[in-house]
């Protein structure tokens, strides 16, 4: 690697946003350090970034970020500019039942994250956080500045929780610089950002990457391909009956490309020296509220399918309504995001009959 070459490590990068984030890191130059367990992947979209990228050069290291000594050895292995963490377990559902689970991973993974980088002289870190943060919030769109509210589930008090750790490991190490105690020459200052991101879908227009859930999907959207695939035999709405236009949930659904090309901007804005302070956030979102069952619908008309669903009861966990102000994202960034829903939904559908070799 070239000494003016910046290298990221991709903690959690061989799964879905991961791989996307990846693709475009190596597209915008940086040197990529990819990691993860495979505990929710396998190494399929890995393989694919190989492909779009044209590299069979990137480094792979299978570590469980809850494993600190493996943490550190990586840190000592590379020298990393910067940190994307992702490795986290993610499900609202399953977080409302087993929250020890995520309360174990996704805390540990990530002290572990940012002790190894205050122990190898400071880094740039930025925390995959989730538009949960907000919870039940009184007033839509959601701001950087509107209140975060009790979380509705494990998931989101995780993301709440990190977030926290972040904004203290940077404002207890921003003095490094000035007062390195004796014996301590190695520790170095870290910087964050955070990005809350509200509800990532589609796959890269390759279809070569894409979200590949173990299991029994998680998420709206494979539930809906795996239905339209005919793997699934129905797909399950849960609720109609919240107070919005049409009784389904309402979110801000974006493009998943859209998504990895903003973690490229506010990486470029650690590693250039451009944040206005040591510790940031931003929403990445579109601002533009969909319901459920628009989702659903408008997947149907773009693919030309049609879809067998039902309606359910509310699932815990769930909240009415939210989507993003990205003004602050749009003027600090400079990113905003550009692709339409109807060809997200495509992608989805192409990257689903992909996979199943259709």
């Amino acid at each position: 690697m070239s000494q003016n070459v910046k290298r990221v490590l991709v903690s959690g990068g061989a799964g879905y946003i991961g791989s996307h984030v990846t693709v475009e890191l190596i597209e915008a130059g940086y040197d990529v350090v990819v990691a993860d367990n495979l505990s929710n992947c396998d190494m399929t979209c890995f393989e694919g970034v190989k492909k779009i990228t044209g590299r069979n050069d990137i480094p792979f290291e299978m570590i469980d970020c809850c494993n600190a000594p493996h943490v550190e050895g990586l840190f000592s292995k590379y020298k990393i500019d910067a940190v994307i963490h992702f490795a986290a377990f993610k499900a609202v559902g399953e977080s409302v039942a087993e929250p020890i689970k995520y309360y174990k991973n996704n805390l540990i993974s990530f002290l572990n994250i940012l002790d190894a980088a205050k122990n190898h002289g400071g880094c740039n870190v930025l925390f995959s956080s989730s538009a949960t943060v907000y919870g039940e919030t009184d007033k839509l769109p959601v701001t950087e500045e509107s209140p975060r509210q009790p979380a509705m589930c494990s998931y989101g008090a995780t993301k709440q929780i990190c977030e926290d750790i972040l904004a203290d490991v940077v404002r207890a190490t921003s003095a490094y610089g000035d007062t390195v105690n004796a014996g301590t020459s190695a520790l170095g200052p870290v910087k964050g950002i955070a990005l809350r991101y509200f509800n990532p879908i589609g796959a890269h227009p390759s279809a070569l990457i894409g979200e590949l859930p173990r299991g029994v999907p998680n998420n709206l959207v494979p539930y809906i391909t795996q239905t339209a695939i005919g793997k699934r035999e129905c797909l399950s709405i849960f609720g109609n009956d919240y107070p919005t236009p049409d009784g389904t949930c309402l979110r801000d659904y974006i493009d998943v490309v859209d998504l990895a090309k903003a973690h490229v901007a506010a990486v470029a804005r650690m590693l250039d020296g451009k944040m206005k302070k040591n510790y940031e956030i931003f929403n990445v979102g579109t601002g533009r509220p969909v319901s459920v069952l628009e989702l659903v619908t408008k997947f149907e008309k773009v693919n030309n399918l049609k879809l067998n669903y039902k309606f359910a009861p509310r699932r815990e966990g769930d909240i009415t309504a939210i989507w993003a102000d990205t003004s602050l994202a749009n003027k600090e960034l400079g990113w905003k995001a550009e692709r339409s829903l109807e060809d997200t939904l495509k992608s989805a559908w192409q990257w689903e009959c992909h996979i199943a070799g259709k």
